[in-house]
């Protein structure tokens, strides 16, 4: 499941393993690409980390969930995302003259922390994905916050949650030329802080009828969040820790983004 080629971009992110003790060592620990495999099988399945088949050699369940949480604690998963980004940015498969944001719900059937009532949901218990995406759909950030936050109270996280990009010579990336968004960010507030950003907002605005010309720009926002929830871990919140759930979000993020530079290549 994990090729070559994208190990070579994970393995030297890992932090490294605390060495042995020589008196009791103990079972030697599982070898970190087979765990990872694991942790890939759990999000692209959605199967419950007990029910990890023993037969596939990646290991246990609680062994990959507690590397997957180790790794994330340790920020692999945004560093990748960030190498990746620049890889993209170096292959000229990065657009930063607008940036796109939305956001999307998910149920949350555990509850747990950044989880609410949900308004679509008959208020039962959700958290909501954003996203920012470049001009072409690659996600730049993504956040985690109950399904009853306004989508507007992301809107600035986002935006400077967004890594410095680098990949080519000078000055790396971080800040679009625009913002694209739907009429749930339209709040002139926002529109200030924006522009003491330097970044110009494209908003649209509540009370105007449909057909501003918006869509064709903002599809890729949601073309992003459905490649997103196609990792079956991610449609349904079944974490109960907001940390396990991001970290989900983020590999899958990274994965959406190797997807994007292989594409590049061929």
């Amino acid at each position: 499941m994990v090729s070559d080629e994208l190990w070579a971009e994970i393995a030297p992110l890992l932090p490294p393993r605390a060495p042995r003790r020589h008196r009791f060592p103990g079972r030697k620990p599982l070898d970190d690409r087979k765990v990872l495999c694991g942790i890939l099988f759990v999000l692209y399945t959605a199967i419950p980390w007990e029910y990890l088949p023993q037969e596939l050699g990646f290991g246990s369940g609680m062994t990959c969930w507690r590397r997957l949480r180790d790794w994330n604690d340790a920020g692999v998963w945004q560093r990748l995302h960030e190498v990746l980004l620049g890889r993209l940015r170096a292959a000229g498969q990065l657009d930063m003259s607008r940036a796109v944001i939305d956001g999307s719900h998910v149920r949350a059937l555990k509850g747990g922390p950044k989880t609410g009532p949900s308004p679509v949901d008959r208020r039962k218990p959700g958290s909501k994905h954003h996203v920012i995406t470049d001009a072409g759909g690659i996600p730049l950030a993504v956040s985690l916050t109950g399904g009853n936050r306004h989508d507007v109270t992301q809107l600035l996280p986002l935006v400077d949650k967004v890594p410095r990009i680098k990949g080519i010579r000078g000055r790396p990336r971080q800040r679009p030329d625009r913002i694209y968004a739907d009429r749930g960010y339209d709040f002139d507030k926002y529109r200030r802080e924006l522009r003491t950003r330097g970044i110009t907002p494209v908003i649209a605005r509540r009370g105007i009828g449909h057909g501003s010309g918006l869509g064709t720009r903002r599809f890729v926002v949601e073309q992003t969040i459905a490649l997103l929830h196609w990792f079956r871990r991610l449609r349904i919140r079944w974490e109960i820790r907001d940390d396990i759930h991001e970290a989900f979000l983020a590999l899958a993020c990274a994965i959406v983004c190797w997807r994007r530079l292989q594409r590049s290549k061929s």
